[in-house]
């Protein structure tokens, strides 16, 4: 039973605490200022008012509006130049997971010499150790899926290697600062509230079945599940429901401080695959998809019986006994939130590149499967992936 839990980021969370930008100590005095390539954060609002209490307190700013879905090595070069050209000492993040993945990234690219790429530690990865202390982030996020506000690690994508992988490690690729307003995320759609809100479900779920799961995580991950279980069928019907975009954004935040206190499962790794080879494809969707098949699997092989129960409770299923019950409780909040029919053939998905999606994962995500409580086999990995298509 051993863990370290070192997370050094100030958190300002609840509803209005986007003002606290006007007074709150800035790690420097001109930011870059990162958004997604989409109009989100203009269209509520957000993009506004955050330049408004910058050029309120005398901080100059050069705002970039890069970001995709799945950030590229080439987007974080682009945005790391800027901050070197423009001199800009800080970064602020306002967006979604992607934003302050990619803002980690740019952090350490801007302050490191080389590629991005060479400080990647798996996969084709360089595996440089960051010498230089990254630029310091001011994170915003405007969803609730990734929890990339509390801990210090991002995923980018190499699109000529075809491999999405994670990034940073350092101390200072944490925030300085977080802010997480659940008002600034009333407006989020509801397909892509299910599909964030799944990705902050699995990491909690991870990071309670992986072997490597620690009382501290533990606490962390069984807070975010029941949260998970009170507000995200209630916000993906309707999304102005402010008490059920708390409990979800407060359910996202825990599971951002499970990473920092255990490691995930190979579902991350495998999910990282498809998303990679289809970067249209948004992170939660693909885990939804593996999902049933995955923890399926796990629960066959007789893994984490007892912590499977706990986590059907935790779901709401007081009377919970079998691990199965997990399952049943994961299929209804799926069916719940709309989102127990997708199909990988609607991202361009294709049966005939599973083999291949099978070698990437293994290769590029080999850490991560080996916090798996029951080794997967080429073959086991393989027959999930098929198990999950349609």
């Amino acid at each position: 039973m051993q863990f370290i839990d070192h997370a050094p980021v100030r958190l300002l969370f609840g509803p209005g605490k986007l003002d606290a930008l006007r007074t709150e100590a800035l790690p420097g005095t001109k930011a870059l200022l990162l958004t997604s390539n989409g109009t989100a954060v203009e269209r509520i609002g957000a993009l506004g008012r955050v330049k408004a209490m910058l050029e309120e307190r005398g901080i100059p700013y050069v705002h970039m509006g890069v970001v995709e879905p799945n950030p590229t090595v080439g987007t974080v070069m682009k945005a790391a130049a800027c901050v070197r050209e423009e001199k800009c000492d800080f970064t602020i993040a306002l967006g979604g997971g992607s934003v302050m993945d990619c803002a980690k990234a740019v952090g350490i690219a801007a302050a490191n010499p080389g590629h991005i790429w060479d400080y990647v530690q798996s996969g084709t990865g360089g595996r440089r150790k960051i010498e230089n202390a990254p630029v310091p982030l001011v994170a915003i996020t405007t969803t609730a899926g990734t929890g990339s506000e509390v801990d210090g690690g991002g995923v980018i994508t190499n699109p000529e290697t075809r491999e999405k992988v994670g990034v940073g490690g350092h101390i200072n690729c944490f925030p300085k600062l977080a802010i997480v307003d659940p008002e600034l995320m009333l407006s989020v759609p509801p397909t892509l509230t299910a599909y964030q809100g799944f990705d902050a479900l699995f990491h909690a779920v991870e990071g309670y079945v992986t072997k490597r799961a620690n009382y501290m995580s533990d606490m962390y991950a069984l807070e975010s599940v029941r949260h998970i279980a009170k507000g995200l069928a209630r916000a993906v019907k309707d999304g102005s429901d402010l008490d059920a975009r708390e409990h979800v954004a407060f359910a996202n935040t825990m599971s951002g401080f499970v990473m920092t206190t255990t490691r995930l499962t190979s579902q991350h790794s495998m999910e990282h695959a498809l998303s990679a080879f289809h970067p249209a494809l948004p992170h939660g969707a693909g885990l939804i998809m593996l999902s049933m098949a995955y923890f399926g699997h796990m629960i066959k092989t007789g893994a984490r019986a007892e912590r499977f129960v706990e986590l059907a409770r935790a779901m709401g299923v007081r009377d919970a006994v079998r691990p199965e019950d997990f399952l049943h409780a994961l299929l209804k909040l799926q069916a719940d939130c709309g989102v127990d029919q997708l199909k990988m053939s609607d991202w361009g998905i294709t049966r005939d590149e599973l083999p291949a999606m099978t070698e990437v994962c293994r290769h590029v995500g080999a850490a991560l499967f080996e916090q798996d409580p029951v080794a997967l086999t080429f073959e086991d990995t393989l027959g999930i992936y098929e198990a999950s298509f349609r």
